[in-house]
């Protein structure tokens, strides 16, 4: 079988791997779809914080089953399905308060340990979940939309609060779509004026050009009469915008991390203890955000593939990375399709 292999930062390989053998337990999975996503871009950028090289990448994934090797008789043979990517080991203290998508030891696909980006992958049956009739680019987006989802339900917004989400990438967007789930008045910033102009295509029309210092300030004061946000998002993951989350919170609100990177920052922890603030961190997803999105995506009818900024062939895969790596600051979610160019 084909699977791509990021060899280092800036190198990406289609190689050739054996077949895998699905062991007692587990499904083998035919790829469909699969998304790049912010930490599959870190990894080929050479700045994602978990990384180690060579790694074959991905984590966003659809696929069709093809064998089952287990006595659950949830799946059979060409079902479309997704599944959850975070492995967990079980026994530590993070695992024992039922906190498994934090594990102290988590392996996520294609970081911790070999991704889905493979024409083959095998799989846990416990991890895979049912498509539910979702087509196939539907479900390579559950995943992201998962991550977003798990961090607004950390801060769990109502309808009286403003919430305010840092950053309008793919999980920006997904984060201010479940935000207005859970009926907030939501608002989009980013530096790029691109991207807002997105957002606004989505229905968010509250945006706010993240221009930094007393703009940014201004803008978060006239858009809350001067009271700062109730909840705010941070889904881009650089020490500015962290700190920009903190200054732009409201006093007794809710700050939720979900953006990943590097960087150390010089903060102002006193303005934790003058707002009274809950800073949350909210990492990877459970198995119930996945099985409630692709519930919700099917019952409300929601449409993600708006979140789709270009689908490559199998065969244009370090393509698709170099592209995307330079015009990130336009594209939202960039899919592989496993069905063309893989055989």
């Amino acid at each position: 079988m084909k699977a791509i292999n990021i060899v280092k930062p800036g190198q990406v390989s289609i190689i050739d791997r054996p077949l895998p053998s699905p062991k007692q337990g587990e499904a083998l999975l035919k790829l469909c779809y699969g998304g790049i996503c912010g930490s599959d871009l870190g990894s080929y950028r050479g700045t994602f914080a978990y990384v180690s090289y060579p790694r074959i990448p991905g984590h966003e994934f659809s696929a069709k089953v093809v064998e089952v090797n287990a006595e659950d008789h949830s799946l059979e043979p060409g079902m479309v399905v997704t599944a959850n990517p975070y492995f967990n080991c079980g026994h530590c203290h993070a695992c024992s308060k039922a906190l498994v998508n934090a594990c102290m030891d988590n392996q996520t696909m294609g970081v911790q340990r070999e991704g889905s980006f493979s024409t083959y992958i095998t799989m846990p049956v416990c991890r895979i979940y049912d498509g539910k009739g979702l087509d196939a680019k539907t479900l390579a987006l559950i995943e992201p939309f998962a991550i977003a989802y798990h961090g607004v339900k950390r801060a769990d917004p109502t309808p009286d609060d403003r919430v305010l989400v840092i950053g309008s990438g793919t999980i920006g967007l997904l984060a201010a779509h479940a935000a207005s789930l859970f009926g907030a008045r939501v608002w989009v910033a980013d530096i790029a004026e691109g991207k807002l102009e997105l957002a606004r295509r989505f229905g968010f029309t509250n945006t706010i050009i993240n221009s930094g210092g007393e703009t940014f300030e201004q803008a978060v004061k006239e858009a809350t009469d001067g009271a700062g946000f109730d909840v705010v998002i941070e889904a881009v993951g650089l020490g500015s915008t962290f700190v920009q989350s903190v200054e732009a919170s409201a006093h007794g609100a809710r700050v939720v991390q979900i953006g990943v990177g590097k960087e150390h920052v010089p903060f102002n922890f006193t303005m934790i203890q003058k707002k009274e603030l809950t800073l949350l961190g909210s990492r990877n997803a459970t198995k119930e955000d996945f099985l409630t999105l692709i519930d919700l995506v099917r019952e409300r009818g929601l449409d993600l593939s708006q979140m789709v900024s270009r689908v490559y062939p199998f065969d244009q895969a370090p393509l698709a990375f170099e592209e995307f790596s330079r015009e990130s600051g336009t594209l939202l979610k960039v899919l592989i399709d496993f069905n063309d160019g893989a055989e």
